[in-house]
């Protein structure tokens, strides 16, 4: 079953920011446009190359009014160590929750059961805590923070915006669709 156009499950999990342990819990995700990016663990070698994409994009993303909280099961002490010994991790302003209860990973439907970690998995969630968008990739392929951004935009425009979609390659400022009788059989 999908996740997508579902509610955040209930959570309460300490992160790691900008050298503070903080709680986060699913109304942080409320009341803006959030970013959830999974991921498999910490020290490893794709989920870096990723965490420092999103970093580096961090401020374009607060710009649209997007906070990002990446998620693996490891806990909020390894991610400080992590921050603290990488440079790419470094870059992290974002919060870092830890997930060692493994319920924010189960809440997702997102956890590798019989390994305790959680799949490469990104989901952007409304203001009102509604999954819009949900992606998983196998644990080899990693993402782009600027495609993400692109799909995060066209998700606001749609919902700011009813009665229109966005076609594929849609970018900001570039024509929609309004899906009616008169354009069945005309694209």
């Amino acid at each position: 079953m999908s996740l997508i156009n579902t509610q955040v499950k209930p959570f309460t999990a300490t992160a790691f920011q900008n050298g503070e342990f903080i709680q986060v819990t699913d109304a942080d995700l409320k009341g803006k446009w959030s970013v959830v990016v999974f991921y498999p663990a910490d020290f490893t070698f794709v989920c870096p190359t990723e965490l420092e994409d999103l970093a580096e994009r961090y401020e374009e993303f607060k710009k649209i009014g997007v906070e990002i909280y990446s998620v693996s099961t490891d806990t909020h002490f390894s991610h400080k160590a992590w921050h603290d010994t990488s440079a790419a991790i470094g870059k992290i302003q974002f919060p870092m929750i830890g997930d060692p209860t493994l319920t924010i990973s189960r809440n997702f439907e997102i956890l590798r059961e019989n390994q305790g970690l959680a799949d490469r998995g990104t989901f952007v969630i409304d203001p009102e805590g509604v999954i819009q968008l949900v992606e998983i990739t196998s644990e080899g392929v990693g993402r782009d923070a600027g495609e993400l951004l692109r799909k995060v935009k066209a998700a606001q425009y749609v919902a700011a915006h009813p009665g229109e979609v966005c076609p594929a390659k849609w970018k900001e400022g570039e024509k929609t669709l309004a899906p009616s009788l008169d354009l069945v059989g005309k694209i």
